[in-house]
């Protein structure tokens, strides 16, 4: 048997020693990639460049970004270049070269730089995350779904789930607040629980369903959970080659299992639905949609289209579930903290939701919400005060060298479009902590440049869902509105602050509001 000597142990220690030196020293000189480049960076800490805040969880992604948005502003830069740990990211200011990177010049930065694995997290691999050639296909095929044609298909569902909104509210309404980003997290449950699966959650009815349980598993993370999120964003090559998941196994075994039995049973029946899932088993069926009741073609058709498979369908309709469960609950949910805030508007914009209903019989229609268009500016304002997603990000798939200037953007480099920041930016919206919808009437959108509102991100990457989640936020807000009158309940910290450890905006403790029958 080998004995372990001292020697060999001063040889180990020696060897480990050197291994650390040589990986802070490249750590070091990781952190003058941007100044050999010539450009703009400000002083980066050691080890972690300017990400401590990330790294620790002290601060948000959206308050990082948008932190170095206002210092390279501030100094007039056109860029500049930030250090994620290691990972260099460069930060456009000029709203020119934002509009490059995501319209003119998009074929240099097609992707997003987010992990996704088909074979090992098969949830992961959906059109928000998905690259290159398998995006394009895939977004060509996804796109009819969303018409506005489709969108009045499922308008009914809307409705119904808005009815069961307004039997929950009633139950307490005068007598306690509401923690309202609870509330509409479940209205938001049920509407997409309906129309990706034709599944009624009844998450308004028992907020403690299945599909709310384990979405809640998605959303609310550990420490080493957030840190792990971190090195998938700094290392996402590395944390695929180590099968490091995105999505947590027992919430893809729960969401698998829910769309294969729903996939089966419509298939076995031949079941029609007015609903997302009919027209994905339409792309599996067919390899395209067409405007009829049937799931399955006719015995005999030759498929020229290519497929969708069940795995592909489950990412889809996942994305479809966490965008429309997440980000219209959040956006409702900071308009009624603002219009609680704001009596005036809250008074106009109820006003016209009576004025539209009066004119279509008292009815909620698809029609009848397309007429509001204040209701249309409010939201716009919600949306540029809180963008659920605070940043945009692409990464540069082949060298690009930045207009008007000699700077090269090598491919591989991450990019960071700071939309909390250009939101807030005075320059572009006068006293940006002010809630004003005014903004967005069609004379003050045409005084602005494109990229100061970019809440859905922009050009061929622009988020395909963005007509059914303006939508079913319409419903919601018009139901509430039309119904109570709300204000703010001691419990909001108000001004509000945001969780540092949420990946999307999210107000820390919730919003709480009092609220009265009308």
């Amino acid at each position: 048997m080998a004995v372990l000597t001292g020697n060999w142990l001063l040889d180990f220690l020696s060897l480990l020693t050197a291994i650390i030196a040589v990986f802070l020293t490249w750590i070091k000189y990781s952190h003058t990639y941007w100044q050999r480049k010539g450009i703009p960076t400000p002083p980066a800490g050691f080890p972690f460049g300017h990400s401590k805040g990330l790294f620790t969880q002290s601060e948000s992604v959206g308050d990082f970004v948008s932190k170095y948005y206002k210092y390279f502003k501030n100094r007039n830069e056109i860029h500049g270049g930030l250090y994620m740990l290691y990972m260099p990211a460069y930060i456009p200011i000029n709203l020119d070269i934002i509009k490059g990177i995501l319209q003119n010049d998009f074929g240099h930065f097609v992707d997003r730089g987010i992990i996704n694995d088909e074979k090992n997290d098969p949830l992961s691999a959906h059109l928000f995350s998905l690259e290159g050639t398998k995006w394009r296909n895939l977004r060509a095929k996804l796109t009819p779904t969303f018409t506005s044609g489709k969108m009045k298909m499922m308008f009914d569902t809307l409705v119904t789930c808005g009815n069961q909104l307004e039997i929950e509210m009633d139950k307490t309404a005068g007598k306690q607040a509401v923690d309202i980003k609870d509330m509409l997290v479940r209205f938001t449950t049920d509407i997409i629980g309906n129309c990706a699966f034709g599944i009624d959650c009844n998450s308004l009815k028992n907020p403690d369903n299945e599909f709310n349980r384990y979405f809640k598993i998605f959303f609310v993370d550990t420490f080493w959970e957030n840190l792990t999120g971190f090195m998938l964003f700094v290392a996402p090559g590395l944390a695929k080659k180590l099968k490091i998941r995105i999505v947590k196994p027992k919430l893809s075994k729960f969401f698998m299992k829910v769309v294969k039995d729903t996939v089966k049973y419509r298939e076995e029946n031949n079941i029609y639905r007015k609903d997302f899932m009919h027209l994905l088993l339409q792309l599996k069926n067919r390899g395209k949609l067409v405007d009829d009741n049937s799931v399955l073609g006719e015995k005999g058709d030759k498929k020229q289209e290519v497929n969708l498979t069940v795995n592909e369908i489950a990412a889809q309709s996942f994305v479809f579930f966490l965008a429309g469960y997440e980000t219209s609950s959040t956006t409702m949910t900071f308009c009624l903290f603002e219009l609680a805030s704001n009596p005036d508007i809250q008074e106009k914009l109820r006003k016209e939701v009576q004025e539209v209903l009066e004119k279509h019989d008292n009815k909620l229609t698809y029609d009848a919400v397309m007429e509001m268009h204040y209701m249309e500016q409010v939201i716009n304002e919600t949306l540029r005060k809180y963008p659920p997603l605070p940043n945009l990000n692409r990464v540069c798939n082949k060298n690009y060298t930045v207009p008007g200037t000699n700077r090269v953007i090598e491919k591989g480099t991450t990019v960071l479009i700071p939309v909390l920041g250009i939101q807030h930016d005075p320059e572009y919206y006068p006293n940006p902590e002010k809630f004003d919808p005014e903004r967005f009437s069609e004379v003050n959108k045409k005084k602005r440049h494109p990229c100061t509102f970019l809440p859905f991100g922009e050009g061929p990457r622009i988020c395909i869902g963005l007509r059914f989640g303006m939508l079913q936020t319409k419903v919601g807000l018009s139901v509430l509105l039309k119904n109570y009158k709300f204000s703010i309940n001691s419990k909001t910290q108000v001004p509000l602050k945001l969780t540092p450890t949420s990946f999307t905006l999210s107000p820390e403790g919730g919003v709480w509001l009092d609220y009265i029958k009308l």
